[in-house]
């Protein structure tokens, strides 16, 4: 598997080396920032974001004014895209974006949150707690009317659940200080949260890399003999070693991990049981893993094959399985079209796949980046390949990032015919440059010795 050199800026880390004797080689686990270097590199990319992102989202999107509002225990999700790391959010928390022509998007905080300079204090919320001459959602009444906007943003949506922060309560209360007349010109923000989350600087890829390439290291050292014994391991052993690395690294899993026996022999199942979970000789291994690093996450589905005695490397069949895969993610990444619905790329995809004799092939992929499943187009579902909905119109734009996730399956005729559904997920970036894969993809099983 590549592994693609870090490019950024940040000074280079010296890697650390596992050793993964059942390949023969050593896995790189990439150098991983410190706490206080993650703080400095994820507030310096926010500014930049809210520097260049912003203003761009906001006139693409006609709004003059974006009204976020939440509670303290409860963040709005774009909320949290748009403040430091290193800091602490009491109480209602509400930052207002004004956007007059020529002039820079206006950037204020009407909390007590210390927002590191991000976004300026629109009052001074000690004199609110002594001499009470302006309460949180008066500032927020006279901010409004000062700048009388005509079209106002509010984090509400139907569908995309990243850009429907905003709670039944707080909007109460919010059309209540701003009166009847800004009320009639709040609209849902969606178009504009969607924008604003899936649109990542060069920079923010170039880290992007860097986290893939640490979740990949991740689930090579897991399907290697540093965590397998064949008759011994179980997947709970899998998972649990898998998890317990992450909390070690100091990283966070992007979800609950899972961890899959694949095609096993018919007649190992007749010995050892069904409901076996011991990892043998001959079994295909499928995870299903991944990590947040520097607010991005990763998710990956990738495979490994248990070696029986005197065997170099999985059956032939079951490898071109993997290479049919491999075919159809390059057919993913050319139909990735500037401008075209998750819809459209989703039949684009199929169409030249069954074209060009993909064996069944199936697409489910969706945006990631700052969340998991969220806020970009919605190319697929497992149990729908024609039209996925409001999810599945949202369009493709430039620097973007989703996951391939998709299947293909074929007989082995190692296996006396026996259909192996193979499934693939690797991170890609789509860029005015093209498509291309975060730290590689996966063209070789994992062995295990």
């Amino acid at each position: 598997m590549k592994r693609t050199a870090f490019c950024g800026v940040i000074a280079p880390l010296l890697a650390i080396l596992v050793a993964t004797p059942a390949a023969g080689q050593t896995t790189v686990m990439p150098g991983i920032l410190t706490v206080r270097e993650q703080v400095q590199t994820v507030n310096r990319i926010t500014t930049q974001r809210l520097d260049k992102i912003l203003p761009q989202a906001m006139e693409k999107t006609g709004f003059d004014m974006w009204i976020i509002v939440s509670n303290e225990d409860n963040l709005d999700p774009v909320f949290r895209t748009m403040v430091p790391v290193d800091t602490w959010c009491p109480i209602v928390q509400i930052l207002v974006f004004s956007r007059k022509p020529g002039r820079p998007v206006e950037r204020l905080n009407l909390s007590r949150t210390d927002m590191r300079g991000l976004h300026k204090d629109a009052w001074d919320w000690r004199a609110w707690d002594s001499e009470k001459k302006e309460s949180q959602w008066d500032c927020l009444t006279r901010i409004v009317r000062e700048r009388d906007p005509k079209k106002i943003a509010i984090n509400e949506s139907d569908e995309i659940w990243a850009a429907g922060g905003l709670t039944v309560a707080l909007k109460k209360r919010l059309v209540q200080a701003i009166g009847p007349t800004y009320a009639a010109r709040l609209q849902s923000g969606e178009p504009l949260s969607v924008l604003w989350l899936e649109t990542l600087l060069d920079e923010e890829l170039e880290l992007y890399e860097r986290a893939a390439s640490i979740a990949h290291a991740l689930i090579a050292e897991t399907f290697s003999s540093r965590a397998i014994t064949p008759g011994v391991t179980t997947l709970d052993d899998l998972l649990y070693y898998y998890c317990q690395r992450v909390s070690d690294l100091g990283l966070k899993l992007f979800a609950w991990p899972w961890f899959r026996i694949r095609g096993r022999d018919p007649k190992v199942i007749e010995r050892w049981g069904a409901n076996d979970t011991v990892v043998r000789p001959g079994d295909l291994l499928q995870v299903d893993a991944g990590i947040e690093y520097l607010r991005y996450y990763t998710d990956h589905c990738e495979w490994a094959y248990v070696l029986r005695p005197g065997e170099l490397d999985p059956p032939a069949g079951v490898r071109a399985v993997l290479a049919e895969g491999n075919r159809l993610q390059d057919i993913f990444l050319g139909e990735l079209k500037e401008g075209r619905s998750g819809n459209e790329i989703l039949a684009a995809i199929l169409g030249t796949a069954k074209a060009k004799g993909i064996p069944g092939p199936r697409i489910y992929s969706h945006s990631i980046g700052l969340f998991l499943h969220e806020p970009g187009p919605l190319i697929g579902l497992p149990w729908e390949q024609v039209d996925t909905g409001i999810r599945g119109q949202v369009r493709l734009v430039p620097n973007s990032t989703f996951t391939a996730e998709l299947s293909v399956a074929a007989p082995v005729p190692e296996w006396g015919g026996r259909e192996l559904r193979l499934a693939l997920e690797q991170v890609l970036a789509y860029t005015s440059r093209g498509a291309y894969f975060l730290d590689g993809r996966q063209t070789r099983f994992h062995l295990v010795k």
